[in-house]
């Protein structure tokens, strides 16, 4: 018998003083069971960053043809597609072709270094694309803020991040690795 996934409820307060966007979003996670909390808490600060009344979580992981965020138009086209991880370059390219952005954060320390000094060049015909990457020790500090009820606030400024829960907050510093050309 397969596992089901876990529900999470978080209230996401997002202050992004760099797009002047401040709401707050009730969200319904479900971790997949392979999903560690480290990704979960990255899928939920990815989301606070690209923050929009129609931006959506998606099935994600039990899904191969939809990312883990997406925004769709009022007319059903794709406008924003977000994924975590490290994508093969078939990935990449599929997603490039679908939607007007794709913005990849990739994590995981040395994998993904070697995994973007595999796949920089590969990149360069898609001005669509966008590449961030957080550290690993940023990544696996969010693993501590994780509860299946969170109540988080997310402040971005000048690109950093800081998010907190509770008497807890981590500091973030997402590196760029390749801009849109847009």
């Amino acid at each position: 018998m397969a596992q089901k996934s876990t529900i999470y409820k978080v209230e996401l307060s997002v202050s992004d003083m760099d797009r002047h966007y401040y709401e707050t979003h009730k969200l319904t996670v479900a971790k997949h069971p392979s999903e560690t909390d480290e990704r979960m808490m990255l899928r939920l600060v990815a989301f606070a960053l690209n923050a929009d009344e129609q931006l959506e979580l998606t099935k994600g992981l039990s899904t191969d043809d939809e990312p883990d965020i997406w925004q769709k138009s009022l007319s059903n086209e794709l406008e924003l597609w977000v994924t975590l991880g490290l994508p093969s370059e078939k990935i990449v390219r599929q997603s490039c072709g679908k939607a007007d952005e794709v913005i990849i954060y990739s994590y995981g320390g040395k994998t993904a270094d070697v995994w973007w000094d595999k796949i920089q060049g590969t990149t360069t015909r898609f001005d669509n694309l966008k590449v961030v990457n957080f550290s690993e020790q940023d990544s696996r500090a969010l693993e501590q803020l994780a509860s299946r009820s969170m109540k988080l606030q997310v402040n971005i400024q000048d690109g950093d991040v800081m998010v907190s829960a509770d008497d807890n907050a981590i500091y973030l510093t997402p590196v760029i690795w390749k801009n849109t050309d847009r």
